[in-house]
């Protein structure tokens, strides 16, 4: 698959991810590690696709 191709799909992954940890904050307010597990997963796929982006030059 296209480098290209991959970095889109994991950053519409990631956008999805960080509006979902918006949504979790202030929805389940009780629940914070739910918050940091949707959180972390999205920095975890932002990373994925910065380290992509530079290694593909």
């Amino acid at each position: 698959m296209n480098p290209d191709k991959i970095r889109n799909v994991l950053n519409i992954l990631f956008l999805i991810l960080a509006l979902a940890a918006i949504i979790v904050y202030f929805v389940a307010r009780d629940d914070f590690k739910l918050f940091i597990y949707v959180c972390g997963t999205a920095i975890f796929v932002k990373l994925m696709e910065f380290f992509i982006r530079f290694t593909n030059r």
